[in-house]
């Protein structure tokens, strides 16, 4: 039986809290659970009314266990904003507006060169997301908060991409600041200057989704993308594990033994993305006499069965394989998923085969070693969620609310 909480920790945003993770859902349960008097929950609830941010709707005669009129339902209206999500790779990016709840309302993909710089890459970006919001039927002064992926370390604090191999003229850059900035250009929206901007590793987002999604009792999770570079995402209880600025999960560039000729974009030698991650792939097809110019590019080839790509591939999971025993010997996880360029069955065999030989088997017994579900739709979706997690979280709706 829930214990009942003091007042002081069950404010509107609080109930909203409840309401959102389904926890409770009508007048009644909130009550139980908060411990809070019915006049106090109605005081909370006519917030959250006003803010059009919870709506009421009939309950299921079905479930109602009395078989009495069954009790009007409260859940979180996820039309009454939207979010502007983007998820940046190294050549190619996609937006999206989505409503509160994830719905994808409109959506762009197409080329991207992150190598432009910030300036350029942020000023198409705010172009496709004012075509979008167009698309989508609404406009910028609807737009609660913006989430990125990026391809980099990032200080989530101050927002900012720190030290990226593979994001020239990114380290240190006011992206916030930029992104607003070319909002209002393209929109004509000076609202845009005050939005909230959510800057995130693409592993970190995409662990985010996929945990969400397919394993949300998982309380260890861990996604490895291996993609134009190799980058690991953690989550634990529920929330994304950073390290002290940014750098967890920065596994591409761990040494490996053996390979002293192979040139990281870092600038050291025998990182595991300089003989693993699609680049490294793509340059080995190439120099076997297939021609293919990035990660993307391995993947059709993997998709036709190519026989010089499943075997490259192979051997590449063997190598994320050998360091993943050291990294799932640490962190314990009961699910590891493999994401990105290169993920699917000569991979992920290659992966299986190095971490179950070198793991201890009270590690590995339990563990799930699987492909993600949502594809490329993970950046995207984790982006969305981050934001709204972040806006909505106790704390910062009661400031909203305050505001309202």
């Amino acid at each position: 039986m829930s214990q009942p909480k003091p007042a002081t920790q069950a404010s509107a945003g609080h109930l909203l809290r409840l309401i959102r993770r389904g926890q409770a859902g009508t007048r009644g349960e909130l009550q139980r659970v908060t411990g809070l008097s019915r006049s106090t929950v109605s005081a909370r609830l006519d917030q959250l009314f006003r803010a059009g941010w919870v709506r009421e709707h009939a309950g299921d005669p079905v479930a109602d266990p009395t078989g009495g009129r069954p009790a009007v339902r409260l859940e979180f209206d996820g039309s009454h904003a939207v979010v502007l999500v983007a998820d940046l790779e190294t050549r190619h990016a996609r937006a999206a507006v989505l409503d509160l709840n994830g719905e994808v309302l409109a959506e762009h993909s197409g080329r991207l060169l992150i190598d432009d710089g910030p300036v350029v890459v942020l000023d198409r970006l705010a172009s496709w997301f004012v075509e979008l919001l167009a698309k989508a039927g609404t406009g910028l002064g609807l737009v609660c908060g913006v989430g990125l992926s990026v391809p980099g370390p990032v200080d989530f604090g101050s927002g900012e991409i720190v030290q990226p191999p593979m994001m020239p003229g990114w380290d240190g850059f006011p992206v916030r600041a930029e992104l607003r900035a070319a909002l209002v250009r393209h929109g004509g929206e000076r609202s845009a200057e005050r939005l909230p901007v959510l800057i995130e590793n693409d592993a970190n987002v995409m662990a985010y989704a996929e945990q969400r999604l397919g394993f949300p009792d998982c309380s260890a999770f861990l996604l490895v993308k291996v993609g134009t570079g190799i980058g690991a995402g953690v989550v634990v209880d529920g929330e994304m594990y950073r390290g002290i600025d940014g750098g967890a999960g920065d596994i591409g560039h761990i040494r490996l033994s053996g390979f002293p000729d192979a040139l990281c974009r870092c600038g050291s030698y025998g990182c595991l993305a300089a003989v693993a991650s699609g680049r490294a792939l793509a340059e080995q097809l190439t120099a076997a006499g297939v021609p293919v110019a990035s990660g993307s590019g391995v993947r059709d080839q993997l998709a036709i069965g190519q026989p010089d790509a499943v075997r490259l591939a192979r051997a590449a999971g063997r190598q994320v394989g050998e360091v993943l025993a050291t990294v799932v010997t640490l962190l314990n996880p009961g699910v590891l998923v493999i994401a990105g360029d290169l993920a699917g069955p000569p991979f992920l065999t290659g992966v299986r085969e190095l971490l179950y030989q070198r793991a201890m088997p009270r590690i590995t017994a339990e563990l799930q070693v699987v492909t993600g579900r949502l594809g490329d739709r993970a950046g995207l979706a984790g982006a969305g969620a981050m934001v709204v997690e972040y806006l909505y979280a106790p704390d910062r709706a009661d400031a909203r609310l305050g505001r309202v």
